[in-house]
């Protein structure tokens, strides 16, 4: 059984260092009741994801690798749209890698920072870009972004 540990948080931009090369990711969710069905291109390669109930800022979480032609056929026929879009630049920073996720389309203007912890109480160090926690604030996550764009908040 895998277990997801996760924190987020906002970000504030002018403060961020230089970015690396990022990753390109479209993902799309299957509606579901009880679980997050999500199915994600992630650069060249494409993965099956469910995840369960959030309880903290934890929660189960189950990643299969699919063939990039299931995935994109997935999107067009199963999905909810709009699609998330976001390009994903890793930082590490004090021993741990940042996941930085800078939306586009109908998120557009919504820069988030996630951390994923092995328990969850976990230190971590802060980067001076990293501002706001909202891990308890459901319309930050991206299955909920997909039902109501931060462009409609």
């Amino acid at each position: 059984m895998a277990t997801e540990i996760e924190r987020k948080f906002l970000v504030d931009t002018a403060k961020l260092p230089p970015l690396p090369k990022p990753h390109i990711i479209k993902q799309g969710y299957v509606p579901a009741n009880g679980v997050t069905v999500r199915v994600r291109l992630y650069d060249d390669n494409a993965f099956l994801t469910l995840k369960g109930r959030t309880q903290g800022v934890s929660r189960l979480e189950f990643e299969y690798p699919i063939p990039v032609s299931d995935a994109e056929e997935m999107l067009k026929a199963l999905c909810m749209q709009p699609f998330i879009d976001k390009k994903r630049y890793e930082i590490i920073y004090a021993g741990h890698c940042w996941e930085l996720d800078i939306f586009e389309g109908e998120n557009q203007g919504l820069v988030i920072a996630e951390i994923e912890l092995s328990n969850e109480n976990e230190s971590f160090e802060k980067p001076e870009w990293v501002t706001q926690e909202v891990s308890a604030d459901p319309r930050y996550r991206n299955g909920n972004l997909v039902t109501k764009p931060y462009s409609q908040w």
